[in-house]
């Protein structure tokens, strides 16, 4: 497939964090795929030029870039791998692997201050993600990304972390040119090849997922989910020269407080809603605020004469922002039983409990389900949500709409069936 044509904007592709929620990400992916095709665009090469991702949705970016000179068959590849997912492809969610970690875990938290001196009895996580570097490796073949950029197929990929060592927030690029590394407060841009250990680090959620040591400048980072301390999410796209960005968010924006479970007696709350509020604003706050921000600056600029806009370094930015309709913490608590039974086991150890309506703690869950039930309806959440702006999404990128077939009245029909 040929490289994205000079004249079309630089168009950005911005994919958030949120563990199994990632895979709302690929049914948008999949709708997009299907609209470009009806439009009869498919022939204008890779739509992003530029991939952004944090989080799980680091792993997604890293494998659009992996075949950016194929967008469609990328886009097939992540529905087979999000499809057919199971938490031991993530974790491991045998028995001895939740004890060897999570139980330990839990163990160090209640009596941690008998046995801290017992060096060999320090987890370094709640759960063991070693799954998931062996299928990052199966699936995502990072070495063809620089030959896909020298074709001209791909601008830039950039992944962030967060340095548990320092504090910084890491965003790492790997760009078809050489780029000038920004540095703002508490930030910083580092350019260097992307590998599997950068997705690992990205993908770390706090707590959940262990720490990867990173190179900066010669110095081992230890590095965790590059959603901590995101203040700007959409930066890295703007410094790498898009023109519009496409941002794809793992929660409802500016979503209404969620109901308490029927039943709920006002009972102090459980572990596992304390870390899924915390995770939620860890995951969706920044993303919502900076996209305020980028909107605000548009406003601005657009009230500004022509001459005044050509004395800042600022330019106007189009931002397309696709985020799921319903709660996936909703969606999460029908499927808890869908986990492993040592993984349910330990969950309800922090007050992961109940079903639908009467679950408490799913969004703590919702993070964690990489299982085909959960994923599959996400997945079919994020076609549904992009389906249903088709329009928009066409203007967005300048894909015209394919002129409809129309039959003479005169046909039966049983012959239109299938005929848009």
């Amino acid at each position: 497939m040929a490289p994205e044509p000079s004249h079309a904007p630089r168009t950005a592709l911005l994919l958030t964090g949120g563990g199994a929620r990632a895979a709302y990400q690929v049914g948008v992916l999949q709708a997009l795929a299907r609209i470009r095709r009806d439009c009869a665009a498919a022939g204008g090469g890779n739509p992003f030029p530029i991939l952004v991702g944090t989080s799980a949705g680091a792993l997604n970016a890293a494998a659009l870039a992996s075949r950016a000179d194929d967008f469609d068959a990328a886009v097939d590849s992540l529905g087979r791998v999000w499809s057919g997912f199971s938490a031991e492809q993530v974790y491991r969610a045998d028995a001895f692997g939740v004890i060897r970690t999570g139980a330990r875990w839990l163990t160090m938290l209640t009596v941690g201050w008998a046995i801290a001196r017992w060096r060999r009895a320090r987890p370094r996580s709640l759960l063991d993600n070693t799954p998931l570097e062996q299928l990052l490796r199966d699936w995502i073949d990072l070495g063809r990304v620089p030959g896909l950029m020298e074709a001209g197929h791909l601008h830039a990929l950039a992944v962030t972390a967060s340095s548990y060592s320092t504090g910084t927030h890491l965003t790492f690029v790997q760009a078809r040119h050489p780029i000038q590394p920004w540095t703002r407060s508490q930030r910083l841009a580092v350019a260097s090849p992307i590998t599997h250990r950068h997705l690992l680090a990205s993908a770390a959620i706090p707590f959940v997922f262990p720490a990867q040591p990173l190179a900066v400048d010669g110095r081992a980072h230890w590095c965790g989910d590059g959603s901590m301390r995101q203040a700007a999410p959409i930066s890295p796209a703007v410094h790498l020269g898009a023109e519009r960005i496409l941002v794809i968010g793992a929660g409802r924006m500016h979503e209404a407080a969620a109901r308490p479970p029927s039943g709920d007696d006002g009972a102090y709350p459980s572990l596992a809603q304390v870390a899924g509020h915390a995770l939620s604003n860890i995951f969706l706050d920044a993303l919502a605020v900076d996209i305020e921000r980028l909107e605000r600056i548009n406003r601005t600029l657009a009230l500004l004469p022509e001459s005044a806009r050509g004395q800042t370094h600022l330019r106007p930015i189009e931002v397309l922002v696709i985020a799921p309709s319903q709660r996936l913490d909703d969606l999460a608590a029908r499927h808890l039983q869908a986990l492993p039974a040592p993984v349910r086991t330990l969950l309800r150890g922090v007050g992961v409990a109940g079903r639908g309506e009467q679950a408490r703690g799913a969004a703590l869950a919702s993070y964690l389900l990489f299982e085909s039930a959960y994923t599959a309806e996400l997945m079919a959440l994020g076609t549904a949500d992009t389906l249903a702006r088709r329009d928009e999404v066409a203007r967005f990128f300048g894909w015209c709409r394919r002129r409809q077939v129309r039959l003479p009245a005169a046909v039966p029909p049983p012959l239109m069936a299938g005929v848009e």
